[in-house]
């Protein structure tokens, strides 16, 4: 039984806080994992896990065992990246991380594009809204939107993103434009369930409480909700460029669009040193510049 897999094995539950989320993540059985970790504590001849019906927890040994198992996993990582980056070709696994829907709409086909170019490659994109911790968790990038990227990580930006009000051609044949954010009361409006809209007006942020007929947490959704003249949707560009283009929806308020930050690629200042994570970076540049 090879230590670095008992190792990398024990990281993955540390970090996925259980032995079902770490399985899935490795491609193995649950039941494999849990071997595997229990014949690690034996081996040391200490207890890393604390398990209780709820989670499982490092103990104080195991919390130091797992800051030291993810120097020593990237360590190797990297010394790999190195010897195969000096053939030209790039090998090894990309860990990434993107919010839900701009992972499926925008980064999924430059993903897909990336991966052919370089067949010899493996990518693991794990995709959930949650801001995770690049260097705990031991991923090589994060994409995200925001107005101020994390200190710490080199960013590179990759595109502007503003909000977009639109709504059917049917919708405003029937109830008219706003001519202004606070006309929106007497307007259908679908929101994400905080409800609260951004403008700029005059250089000044306002935001403004709407009460919508629709809300969701899925910005999908509401897109679709708008295309069938439900009412007036804000959402960033990216939900809504297709059905802008197509017609299917018209924006409205342009003049009070509210920048919201743009998309960037994040990593970690010592994954600068690899030609995977800096090649990426490049290529999605390239990609959205071109788009």
């Amino acid at each position: 039984m090879s230590r670095l897999e008992q190792m990398r094995i024990y990281a993955e539950v540390v970090k996925h806080g259980n032995f079902t989320a770490a399985a899935r993540h490795l491609g193995i059985s649950k039941q494999l994992v849990s071997r595997r970790v229990m014949e690690l504590e034996e081996r040391l001849g200490a207890r890393l896990l604390q398990r209780t019906t709820r989670k499982l927890s490092p103990t104080e040994l195991g919390r130091v065992f797992f800051t030291r198992c993810q120097s020593i996993l990237q360590e190797i990582d990297e010394a790999e990246q190195e010897v195969a980056s000096s053939t030209g070709e790039l090998r090894g696994l990309l860990r990434l991380s993107a919010p839900v829907s701009f992972a499926s709409m925008v980064l999924s086909p430059a993903l897909n594009r990336f991966m052919q170019l370089h067949p010899n490659l493996e990518v693991a994109l794990d995709v959930d809204n949650r801001v995770v911790d690049l260097v705990g968790e031991g991923y090589d990038m994060a994409i995200r939107i925001t107005k101020q990227p994390d200190e710490g990580l080199i960013a590179r930006k990759l595109a502007d993103s503003a909000l977009a009000y639109c709504c059917s051609p049917s919708y405003l044949a029937q109830h008219g434009a706003p001519q202004s954010p606070t006309q929106l009361g007497r307007h259908r409006c679908i929101t994400s369930k905080a409800g609260e809209w951004l403008f700029e007006d005059a250089g000044e942020l306002l935001k403004l409480q709407v009460h919508p007929v629709l809300r969701s947490n899925h910005g999908e959704v509401m897109c679709e909700a708008a295309i069938a003249g439900l009412g007036i949707v804000g959402l960033p560009e990216f939900y809504v460029r297709k059905a802008l283009e197509t017609g299917a929806l018209v924006q409205v308020l342009q003049e009070y669009t509210a920048d919201i930050g743009a998309v960037y690629a994040l990593y970690p200042p010592h994954r600068q040193a690899s030609l995977m994570v800096r090649s990426f970076a490049d290529f999605l540049q390239e990609w959205f510049r071109a788009a």
